[in-house]
C-alpha cells in the first residue's frame, strides 16, 4: 500500500521534463455545489503534482468541460476530450444519469474514465456484466448500496441504540442513484431496528414539500431517512420553517459543502448526513491537509466529491507511473492494482469477479464513511465514535428521545 502523498516523490524524474504534458479531462457541473468541488479539487491536485515535478517529469494538464448537468453536453465533452484534446483519462460528474451516459463512450473510445461522485449501482454492474467492453470505467465513489448500508449502520448506533427510535419514513428524490439506495434502505433499516412506515419518492423539480411533510407526519415515524442530492435547499428550508418535528437523517449531498449553511440561511441546523470526510477529522493522514488547502484556496470546504476528485488525479498519475505508459489498457491494469491511502480511506477497487467491479471497496480498514451533523453553523462528525467531534443534538422543535 502506498500513500498518495508518496506519489509526489515517486513520479519525479527530470530527464523527461521536456516531454508533452499528460492531459486529463474533467467533466463537471460548474454551477452546482458538487460540480464546482470536482473542478476545484482536481486543479488543486494537479497543481500539487506539477509543483513536485510531475509524472516522470511530465506535467499534468487538466482540460475542463462544463456539461451543464446535461447528459448530451457531457457526451459531447467526452467525445471532444478523446478525439480533439487527446486526453489520457477523464474524471467526470457526480450525476448518475450523466455517468451512465458516458460509460458506453468510455468503452467505445477505449478511454479510461472515473466518476468521483455518482453512486448508482448500475455503473459497476455494467462493468461486471461485460468486463471486456466496459473495463475502461471506474466507479470512484461508494455505490448507492454501500451508502445506504453506512446510513443504516449509523442509524442503528445513533437512533436505535442511542435514542430508542423504532420507525422511519424513507424520503428520496426520484433519480437513478436512489433506486438502489432505497432498495437497500428497505432491507437494512429494519435490520438496524427501524420499521419503514412509508417510502416516498418525489420529483427533483418539486418546489413545495408541504404535502410531502404532511404525509410523512401522518405516518407518525420517529425519523425521516433521506436520499437527496440534486435537491437540498428547498426541502431543508421548508423542514425548518414548518417546524417539522422529525429529524432528517441520511444522504444530503448539498449539505456536505460548507456553503449549505448560508444557502439555507441556517435552516440546516440539526440535519444529519452521511459523507466520507469532513474538516477536522483525520480519516487518513491525507484528509486534513487536503481540506485545509482547499479551504485556504477556495474559501469553502469541499463537497463530498471534492475529496474523491482530488484522489482521482493522484490515482491516475500513479497508474501512469506504475504502468509506464498513457496507453489505455496499461492505465486500466495499473488502476486495478491500486492500493493507496487517499483522503477518505484506503483505496482499492473490486475485481472483475465481484458484482461491484471497479467500484471502491467498502468496509473496515478501507472506506466506511462518517455521519455528520450541522450544529451552530458547523459540520461536526458524530459517528463512528472514533471520529466523533461532538454528540448528536437537535433543535427544540424536533421530537426525539433525549432531546
Amino acid at each position: 500500500m502506498v500513500g498518495l502523498a508518496g506519489v509526489l516523490g515517486a513520479v519525479v524524474a527530470g530527464a523527461a521534463a521536456a516531454e508533452e504534458p499528460i492531459r486529463i479531462g474533467v467533466i463537471a457541473e460548474a454551477s452546482s455545489i458538487s460540480g464546482a468541488a470536482i473542478a476545484n479539487a482536481t486543479q488543486l491536485a494537479a497543481d500539487e503534482i506539477n509543483a513536485a515535478g510531475g509524472v516522470d517529469g511530465r506535467k499534468i494538464e487538466l482540460v475542463q468541460y462544463d456539461d451543464h448537468s446535461s447528459s448530451a453536453d457531457a457526451v459531447r465533452a467526452f467525445q471532444r476530450a478523446a478525439n480533439q484534446d487527446h486526453v489520457a483519462a477523464v474524471i467526470g460528474s457526480y450525476i448518475s444519469e450523466v455517468v451512465l451516459a458516458l460509460e458506453p463512450w468510455s468503452a467505445r473510445l477505449k478511454l479510461p474514465f472515473i466518476t468521483p461522485g455518482a453512486a448508482s449501482n448500475e455503473i459497476s454492474k455494467r462493468i461486471h456484466e461485460d468486463y471486456e467492453h466496459y473495463k475502461y470505467a471506474f466507479h470512484g465513489y461508494l455505490t448507492s448500496a454501500f451508502l445506504a448500508q453506512a446510513v443504516c449502520d449509523g442509524a442503528h448506533d445513533l437512533l436505535v441504540s442511542g435514542l430508542h427510535m423504532k420507525s422511519a419514513v424513507v424520503m428520496s428524490e426520484d433519480a437513478a442513484w436512489t433506486l438502489p439506495l432505497d432498495a437497500q434502505y428497505l432491507q437494512c433499516l429494519p435490520k438496524a431496528g427501524l420499521k419503514v412506515l412509508d417510502h416516498i419518492r418525489f420529483n427533483p423539480d418539486t418546489t413545495d414539500f408541504t404535502p410531502i411533510f404532511n404525509q410523512i407526519e401522518g405516518k407518525k415515524p420517529d425519523v425521516i431517512i433521506t436520499g437527496i442530492s440534486h435537491v437540498g435547499v428547498q426541502p431543508t428550508v421548508q423542514w425548518h420553517s414548518q417546524q417539522v418535528p422529525l429529524a432528517m437523517f441520511g444522504i444530503s449531498s448539498q449539505a456536505t459543502s460548507s456553503t449549505f449553511w448560508k444557502d439555507t440561511n441556517g435552516a440546516t441546523e440539526g440535519v444529519v448526513f452521511e459523507t466520507d470526510a469532513v474538516q477536522g477529522v483525520a480519516v487518513t493522514t491525507r484528509t486534513n491537509p487536503f481540506t485545509d488547502a482547499y479551504a485556504t484556496r477556495f474559501g469553502i470546504t469541499p463537497a463530498y466529491c471534492g475529496y474523491t476528485a482530488y484522489d482521482d488525479v493522484y490515482l491516475i498519475a500513479d497508474a501512469i507511473r506504475r504502468g509506464g505508459s498513457t496507453e489505455a489498457d496499461k492505465i486500466v491494469a495499473a488502476m486495478e492494482a491500486t492500493d493507496a491511502v487517499g483522503t477518505i480511506g484506503r483505496v482499492q477497487f473490486y475485481g472483475k469477479d465481484d458484482p461491484f467491479t471497479h467500484a471502491l471497496k467498502y468496509g473496515p480498514g478501507l472506506i466506511t464513511g462518517i455521519i455528520v451533523q450541522w450544529q451552530d453553523g458547523k459540520q461536526l462528525a458524530i459517528w463512528p465514535e472514533s471520529a466523533a467531534q461532538t454528540k448528536m443534538a437537535f433543535p427544540a422543535y424536533i421530537r426525539a428521545a433525549g432531546n
